[in-house]
């Protein structure tokens, strides 16, 4: 697959649509969040992949792994070296059962390096923290009372969006079925 230079931005071009600094943008490419090629000197970055970032499309089931996710990382702004204590056993023992586990490499970085790339990874709807909690070394910081909160809440939201179908709607698809 060849990619025109039309579909490339600049990391200034990014930064804008993202409203985010260069520098972040930056940080994202330097971390292997947002990939991007180098020409000449220059970095540049898919435009698709920049607007995966602003508008993604989460399944039902990526979106409650968010919801749990973002439980889980308000616990580890309040207690982070018990969380990350549970991640590293969790990710040792993964590790013990699927040596070649799909994310394992990028949670040893995360999990070692600062606070807030972690947070990042647990709270972002962008792919590339879909594909980590996909595998996520998490389990277990929640207690299933909390998980069940969580998810019930997760429920209730996606009640409070569901439109109600109008009687018309509803007696043409009975007539259908």
């Amino acid at each position: 697959m060849t990619i025109r230079t039309t579909d490339l931005l600049s990391i200034g071009e990014a930064a804008i649509l993202l409203r985010f600094s260069r520098r972040r943008v930056l940080d994202l490419c330097a971390r292997g969040l947002l990939p991007y090629v180098s020409l000449g000197s220059n970095r540049r970055v898919r435009r698709a992949d920049v607007e995966a970032l602003i508008h993604p499309v989460l399944t039902r089931a990526e979106l409650e792994q968010l919801w749990l996710h973002q439980a889980i990382a308000a616990r580890f702004t309040a207690q982070p070296s018990a969380v990350l204590a549970i991640a590293e056993i969790n990710l040792r023992r993964l590790r013990r059962l699927q040596p070649d586990g799909p994310e394992w490499e990028r949670w040893d970085v995360l999990l070692a390096g600062a606070p807030e790339p972690v947070v990042e990874a647990l709270t972002s709807p962008a792919q590339y923290a879909v594909r980590l909690r996909s595998a996520s070394p998490f389990a277990g910081v929640l207690s299933e009372r909390e998980r069940r909160a969580v998810l019930d809440a997760f429920a209730e939201s996606r009640r409070d969006q569901a439109r109600p179908l109008r009687v018309t709607s509803l007696e043409r698809v009975m007539r259908a079925v």
